[in-house]
């Protein structure tokens, strides 16, 4: 196991450093690739955490994509078997184990160099640091801006409860910023007077929900209140604010909703005579997936032996099973062998095995802006056990483990299970082909439009 990497995983813990903000994090990798011979350069796209790494020459060009930002209201002690925030409840924390990712497919990255340069291959490595991924669409604006564009094949993975090859397609998603203006008046002495704000918003839910009977039924459209204008009800809140998340199965689809929760919001507006800012956050498509590069992924199991554990690290994981309810635990819907797997999830606390999934292009409930990766470049992804069973991403649960032995053994799974993949790839360069074939099978005729525009650059939305 290489200390060196858990260490590095362990600062990035520390430091829970959101979206577009990851500079610490940012910074230890780049440090640590450097170190390793790769030649670094920062702040690609715009983003000034944002990395790529490059070794070697050649083809092919093999990408391993990172992540490494943390979630807001995610803080929590580690190894504390109960809800213990480190600091405020309201702190950022590493509650879906990005702290691990990024350094995973670091460690990926490292293990095909070495084999690159051991055996005296052409070939060229590169890792891409992709910021906010929770909020920012990091990698949207690497694929809109072109930095995958000499990109063969690329992969990456995501810490999970469970071993296996991440398999369908993830929602297409638009986030926005409706922000009201009215105008503040005594609610009770000259309300005639008044224009309120959070008026607006609530019946800008009130038109969303309403149109929730005449959407598709795989659509997802939810909502957050940023500002409801302040705590005194005798004054006509002049200022509100709602955070929008509107999701569909592909791009076109999302945008013809977006456009239709835009038309309700401009109707609240004009029925509550308040103005209407509408600012556009963040963009990111859907999966395209890979069923060549699962294969090839899938062969990389069966080939890198899976990690052991101690009876020390599988009491720890029935310790954090324990905190949440069974009956909540559900398998994995794309398992080949669902009975198996219940009996797994039933009698074990940790997933030791490796879960054969059936292909599919079935659409998820989620989004990833790995999916805009995806529609410019053959990707191919997969899940290690890194948390116990039971309780999942977005957790404290899963903020509390990640510093733990079994986290660190996941994480080297992944790196393993990586770099074997690409090593299959680079010595049977036929599957490579048969990769991009497929790719272009599936676009068709579809081009990939990026859903955030042009001429917006990453930003955060005060």
């Amino acid at each position: 196991m290489n200390e060196a990497l858990n260490h590095l995983a362990d600062q990035i813990w520390s430091y829970a450093e959101t979206g577009f903000l990851e500079t610490k994090s940012c910074d230890a990798m780049c440090e640590y690739l450097e170190q390793e011979g790769f030649e670094v350069t920062k702040g690609i796209a715009d983003m000034a955490t944002a990395y790529k790494g490059v070794w070697g020459h050649g083809k092919p060009v093999i990408t391993f994509l990172g992540e490494y930002d943390a979630l807001f209201g995610m803080s929590q002690k580690a190894d504390i078997t109960e809800y213990a925030p480190r600091t405020s409840n309201e702190d950022p924390g590493h509650g879906c184990g990005h702290h691990l990712l990024g350094v995973g497919s670091i460690a990926a990255a490292i293990e095909y160099r070495n084999y690159l340069r051991d055996n005296h291959l052409e070939g060229t490595v590169e890792i891409l640091g992709c910021p906010a991924e929770e909020s920012g669409s990091g990698k949207a604006y690497l694929a809109r801006d072109g930095y995958l564009s000499n990109t063969d094949i690329a992969l990456s993975w995501h810490p999970g409860q469970f071993n296996q090859v991440s398999t369908g397609s993830s929602q297409s998603c638009i986030s926005v910023n409706f922000r009201f203006h009215g105008v503040s008046s005594h609610a009770a002495g000259s309300p005639h007077l008044g224009r309120s704000a959070l008026d607006a918003c609530e019946l800008m839910n009130v038109g969303v929900n309403y149109l929730r009977e005449h959407m598709e039924s795989t659509d997802r459209v939810h909502y957050a209140y940023l500002n409801v204008g302040g705590k005194a009800p005798n004054v006509v809140q002049s200022e509100a604010e709602l955070k929008y998340f509107i999701r569909s199965t592909t791009n076109p689809k999302a945008v013809k909703l977006y456009e239709r929760v835009i038309n309700i919001a401009k109707g609240a507006a004009l029925m509550t005579e308040t103005k209407l800012d509408v600012l556009f956050d963040e963009g990111l498509s859907n999966t395209v997936p890979n069923f060549v590069l699962e294969n090839v992924l899938s062969e990389a199991f069966m080939k890198v032996p899976a990690p052991e554990y101690t009876d020390a690290e599988l009491a720890y994981a029935k310790s954090f099973k324990d905190t949440y309810p069974q009956e909540n635990i559900g398998v994995p819907h794309r398992a080949k062998h669902p009975e198996l797997m219940k009996e797994i999830i039933k009698n074990e606390a940790l997933h030791t095995g490796f879960m054969e999934s059936d292909h599919s292009e079935e659409c998820g409930m989620g989004s990833t802006d790995v999916g805009d990766i995806s529609w410019v470049v053959p990707t191919g992804q997969i899940n290690t056990a890194c948390f116990a069973i039971g309780a999942g991403a977005h957790s404290w649960q899963w903020v509390a483990q990640g510093t733990s032995s079994i986290a660190h053994k996941g994480l080297e799974y992944a790196g393993h299970i990586l770099a074997q993949a690409a090593i299959e790839l680079h010595s049977h360069p036929e599957l490579i082909e048969q990769a991009k074939a497929e790719h272009k099978q599936r676009l068709g005729d579809d081009v990939y439009e990026c859903l955030i525009p042009k001429d917006v650059k990453p930003h955060i939305i005060d």
